[in-house]
Formats: C-alpha cells, structure tokens, sequence
C-alpha cells in the first residue's frame, strides 16, 4: 500500500477538508455509517486504517473496553493521539498488511475509507475473519466500485464547467487506478462489487447490510453535494462472523 498522507503537501491538504477538522459529523456518511455499529459495551474494537481516530473515539465513547487504531501514516497517527485520545485507545503506525491479525481477539473490525488502497482485498477479508470472535462484525466504508472506475475519478465537465456525466470503463478489470487528489497523484485499487461480496461470502462472513452512501439533506446547501446524487462515492458494509 502506497502511503499518500506522509507527503507533506497531502497531508496539509487533507486537514483542510471538513471531515478533518470538524469530524464525524461532517462526514457525509456518518449519518448512515452510525447506525451498523453493533453494541460495544465491553467490547474490544480493532480501526484498519483508522486516520485521525475518529472511530475509535466514537468506539470507546459507546463503551468499548479497548480499541487500537492502526495506520499506515506517521502523520495521521500523530494527529490522532492529539485529537481523540483516550484510555482504552491505542494507536499504533502498521499498515493493513503488516498488522498480524492475532486468532480469535476482537468484536468489531471497522475500516472507513481505506480498502481501496488494498490490491488483495479477499487477503484482508481471511485475516479480519480470523482475529474476529464468532459473531464478530466486520464494518467497512469503501469506495464505490462505480466511483473507482471512472475515467480519472472525475466527472466529464460541460463547457460551462459544470458535470456533465461520470464516465465509467474498464469496470471488470480490477487493479491500479491512478487519480489526482488533494494536488497529488494517489494510487487506488479498483475492485468490483462482485469481488466485495463474495470475497466476504467465501471467507465465512455473513452480509448483514450492503448501503450505498447518500449525503444527507443538510449538506445539500455545500457547494457540489447535489451532484453527489448522480452516481455513487461510497459503499458502507456490515457482516457478520457466522458461527463457527
């Protein structure tokens, strides 16, 4: 995984977004993402890729007994352990493919955008289901596959400037995607929807809810959010630990 949010340019661009300086409620998925948490009084909560460590506050606000937020960037992590520590949380620089996934150790794993990052996605499905705990619920905010198979990830612009439409191809060819965000080249993965269920469905996991992610009426005033309804940016999933 190519680590974008360490690039001194990147990163001061990300703080400028709303969703990192105003948190979760500025996050136009956080009013449907809120509600798949499972209980977690008592529980023990493991945040794949977890940023400034958001979830994990909200984690061990709702009563998890301890949370540990892994990610790759030195920079996020740092920003984390100002913005939402507390004395459950642990944070922790490891990339999602270096954590070593200890058997049978958590309830909850959550993953907010982050996956797309991942070229072996069905790999993380198989380690997740193996630290969880039977019945443990994995809870994941993706990009949509429709989104990380535009052309670009950008819309086709009218003359006007306006979008004009979302161009998508290549759909079935999973792999690199190259984009510009924040002023810098990222490096995503594309992977299919197919590839997301069943990934999950062929490692044990049982699919609980599958949403596409819609803004909210409330962010309908910010500038571009109407155009937010065109096409799908995020994919929110909860399943489920079957017993084993």
């Amino acid at each position: 995984m190519k680590n974008e949010y360490d690039n001194e340019v990147f990163f001061a661009e990300y703080a400028k977004m709303p969703r990192s300086k105003e948190g979760l409620s500025a996050a136009g998925e956080w009013h449907q993402l809120k509600f798949l948490f499972p209980p977690l009084e008592g529980k023990e909560v493991l945040d794949l890729g977890c940023g400034y460590g958001w979830h994990c506050k909200f984690s061990a606000a709702k009563g998890a007994k301890q949370v540990l937020g892994i990610d790759i960037s030195q920079k996020m992590i740092g920003e984390a352990k100002i913005r939402n520590e507390e004395r459950q949380i642990e944070y922790r620089v490891c990339s999602i493919e270096e954590y070593d996934y200890p058997e049978n150790s958590w309830d909850l794993v959550v993953s907010n955008l982050a996956l797309h990052y991942i070229e072996n996605l069905e790999w993380v499905f198989q380690r997740v289901y193996k630290t969880l705990r039977t019945k443990g619920v994995f809870l994941f905010n993706i990009e949509h596959p429709v989104f990380t198979a535009g052309i670009g990830q950008d819309w086709i612009y009218h003359k006007d400037g306006k979008p004009k439409y979302w161009p998508v191809d290549d759909y079935f060819i999973p792999g690199v995607r190259k984009t510009r965000f924040l002023g810098c080249e990222v490096v995503k993965q594309h992977h299919t929807l197919t590839q997301i269920a069943m990934g999950l469905l062929r490692n044990g996991f049982e699919i609980e809810t599958m949403e596409e992610a819609v803004p909210p009426v409330e962010m309908m005033d910010i500038p571009g959010m109407e155009d937010e309804l065109r096409r799908p940016m995020m994919l929110l999933v909860r399943a489920k630990v079957k017993k084993r």
